[in-house]
């Protein structure tokens, strides 16, 4: 029998559920990608980018066993019914999406393809739990993430983790389209060289891993909150491609907590992180217009402006506050930014800034390798404060404060800023208040070399709660 097996956001060989199961059934598989920009969000830029290096990982990988990966590019169920025919194929098999527009498709196509007699596979797997059956006292779903946490922490047990199937056939004779001819890759300008600090696919994820573990896990509950370290496991673009299973990426941490005198704090804040991701999911799963539709109602009257210059600015990391200006430069010039510095530059532009979170989370999603539907709509909606278990809206960040906690020596800001890089600790997170010689011997001027600040913290702050209090008193 022939199986066609259609890769999606699960893009590895090892612990692969699905993969492992449709190789023990047939003698004839055929792995196939499809890249359709219709029924969902079309990616973003630097998600083109690592796609295509990441595809290029599997191919490499499966063709060691004999294996070509059929890419295909258009409308996914015209491909499916094309392949299914064109190989009388028998079974599909694949993952179960958790983002709702692309489970409403599969779901159909399983109706479909069940009337042709054909049976298609959906997989769970790409969540350690099932957003469907997690549950409150009540019966409803959570919409607090410590009680999610203290729970779903509970529901996940360890499962023998799969190996790369040894031994995968394929008898028919398959002609793929060109992945360059897709261009993934920007041309005009090319803006990626900064993406040279990544490496996509299975094998590179598996290093990163291993790397954490031994290098960053003790600390990571302390440094994960430093940018100017490096202090995070960088996981998340292998975790939202499925270069890496996450029941692996949690299996493997827990072992390492037991196993390793001294990890148990880094271990638990990580795997809180995980659960947070977990979290995410499960909102977008009860809430499916989560990425572009506020959680809380109440924020759909809030006074948002539409300050154009002012978004052009926070977007090239020219805001006159080196922390904001340092991390949307490295967003740019990376497809990376640190978490914490995910939620001041996020805290700018919708509570310094006015700005609705939907433009940040657009220009995230266009900007970041690990941009991911539920991730992205979650975390910005919890800045903005309408999300669900959200930062309530009057904790408005102090840029400059955040900057001399979190950056205490402002190594991050002289590494993307460069051209404050002379100025003394004392002024390198408020360019502002230094002095004119100080300035001049630091070769800059402010308005010229750098940028004074858009807006005044103290005023922006004021504000922001006004327009807040106005808001509630709309929607009572």
């Amino acid at each position: 029998m022939t199986v066609l097996y259609w890769f999606q956001n699960d893009l590895r060989l090892y612990d692969n559920p699905v993969l492992s199961a449709a190789a023990t059934v047939t003698d004839d598989l055929i792995p196939v990608f499809i890249l359709d920009d219709t029924i969902t969000r079309p990616l973003g830029g630097a998600q083109r980018w690592w796609l295509h290096h990441s595809l290029t990982a599997l191919i490499n990988k499966l063709k060691k066993q004999g294996i070509t990966l059929l890419l295909r590019k258009g409308n996914t169920q015209q491909i499916l019914i094309e392949l299914v025919q064109k190989y009388n194929v028998t079974a599909i098999y694949c993952h179960r999406s958790y983002e709702p527009a692309m489970l409403q498709y599969q779901q159909a196509l399983q109706r479909y393809f069940a009337a042709q007699e054909i049976i298609m596979h959906l997989f769970k797997g790409y969540l350690l739990t099932e957003p469907s059956i997690v549950k409150n006292k009540s019966g409803n779903y959570f919409k607090v993430f410590t009680p999610y946490w203290k729970f779903v922490s509970t529901l996940i047990t360890p499962t023998q983790l799969l190996p790369t199937p040894n031994k995968l056939s394929q008898r028919s004779k398959i002609v793929s389209e060109s992945l360059a001819s897709w261009q993934l890759l920007p041309t005009h300008p090319d803006w990626s060289h900064g993406f040279a600090i990544w490496q996509a696919g299975e094998d590179a994820g598996q290093q990163v891993l291993q790397h954490f573990i031994e290098h960053g896990l003790q600390n990571y509950a302390e440094d994960r909150d430093r940018p100017d370290r490096l202090g995070t496991s960088r996981l998340s673009p292998y975790l939202h491609f499925g270069e890496i299973s996450v029941r692996q990426v949690w299996q493997v941490i827990k072992q390492a907590e037991i196993a390793v005198p001294g990890l148990q704090k880094g271990a638990q804040a990580f795997l809180r992180q995980l659960i947070w991701r977990e979290f995410s999911y499960y909102l977008l799963w009860h809430f499916p217009l989560f990425y572009q539709k506020n959680f809380r109602a109440e924020f759909d009257k809030f006074p948002w402006l539409n300050n154009q210059s002012h978004l052009r600015a926070w977007q090239q990391g020219l805001t006159g506050y080196p922390i904001v200006d340092a991390g949307m430069r490295e967003l740019w010039a990376t497809g990376y930014l640190h978490n914490r510095v995910r939620m001041i530059v996020a805290s700018f532009l919708t509570k310094h800034l006015l700005i609705h979170w939907c433009e940040g989370e657009k220009w995230f999603w266009d900007t970041l390798v690990d941009a991911d539907l539920a991730n992205n709509s979650a975390g910005w909606q919890w800045v903005a404060g309408s999300g669900a278990d959200a930062a309530p809206y009057f904790r408005i960040f102090n840029p400059t404060l955040q900057g001399e906690k979190f950056d205490p020596n402002g190594e991050y800001v002289r590494k993307w800023v460069p051209e404050l890089a002379n100025l003394p600790n004392k002024y390198i997170h408020d360019p502002s208040q230094a002095p004119r010689d100080i300035l001049t011997a630091a070769g800059i001027e402010l308005g010229h070399s750098y940028p004074l600040p858009i807006v005044n913290h103290k005023i922006a702050r004021e504000t922001a709660l006004k327009s807040y209090q106005a808001c509630r008193k709309t929607n009572k």
